[in-house]
């Protein structure tokens, strides 16, 4: 007899931020609501991601058009971890269970947000066949981002 064991980590950010976003005078995310969110905010001044992308695996037989292909790729792959780092991640796992071992395990994960202001710090190659770009995220700008998606959050609640 097969066991399945189902596993769904949601954006904890959202769920504590709708309860904590409630007022009673309507639905909207007020400075004091995002005050609540302080322990959860980075203590640095800045966020910083690095992303990184293969040339060789890119879709052109042109080397040129690979390499800024890669680029671009290492650039969406920073862009996707400063959107972790802001909203946090949706991760699903599922683990099937049969004779009390494990059959199968697998993990799912999902960064939705939208992320504007960042600062791109460097593109650079690394080794022979890899970009590495890294941008950055001033505090005041996740804190403006933050707010904005607890707004959308109470205002799709209600």
């Amino acid at each position: 007899m097969k066991h399945h064991l189902t596993i769904t980590l949601g954006m904890s950010l959202a769920l504590a931020c709708l309860a904590a976003c409630q007022s009673p005078g309507g639905a909207h995310a007020s400075a004091e609501s995002v005050t609540r969110l302080a322990p959860m905010v980075e203590k640095r001044d800045t966020l910083s991601a690095t992303g990184y992308a293969v040339i060789s695996v890119q879709g052109h037989r042109n080397p040129a058009q690979q390499r800024l292909m890669a680029i671009r790729a290492s650039k969406l792959d920073a862009y996707r971890s400063l959107t972790e780092q802001v909203y946090g991640l949706r991760l699903d796992a599922t683990a099937t269970v049969a004779d009390m071992m494990v059959q199968n395990d697998t993990f799912r994960s999902r960064v939705e947000g939208v992320i504007y202001g960042a600062t791109l710090v460097s593109i650079t190659p690394s080794g022979d066949d890899t970009y590495e770009t890294t941008m950055t995220l001033d505090k005041a700008i996740v804190n403006d981002l933050r707010a904005l998606y607890l707004g959308q959050m109470v205002s799709k609640a209600n």
